[in-house]
C-alpha cells in the first residue's frame, strides 16, 4: 500500500508541476525538460537505491540527457 500511495503522489505532483511550468514556458520544452529529467532521475534511483550496474556509457548518456535539458532552457 505504502509503494501506491507514494506514487499516487508522485505522479499527481509531476503533472501539477508541469502545469504549472507551461505558465512560464512553451509546451515543447517544458516536456522535453519533464521526459529527460524523468529518465535522468529513475535511472540514478536506481543506480543509488536498486544499485544497478553504473558505467562510463551510463554516465555520458545521463550527461547528454542533461546537457539537451540546458540547452532547451537556454534557448528560451
Amino acid at each position: 500500500l505504502v509503494p501506491t500511495v507514494g506514487l499516487v503522489i508522485g505522479m499527481g505532483s509531476s503533472f501539477y508541476l508541469l502545469s504549472k511550468a507551461l505558465e512560464h514556458i512553451p509546451l515543447g520544452t517544458a516536456y522535453a525538460i519533464w521526459s529527460g529529467g524523468g529518465t535522468a532521475l529513475t535511472a540514478i534511483v536506481g543506480i543509488l537505491v536498486w544499485k544497478e550496474k553504473f558505467n562510463l556509457k551510463i554516465l555520458l548518456g545521463l550527461l547528454i540527457i542533461i546537457a539537451g535539458v540546458v540547452v532547451l532552457k537556454l534557448s528560451h
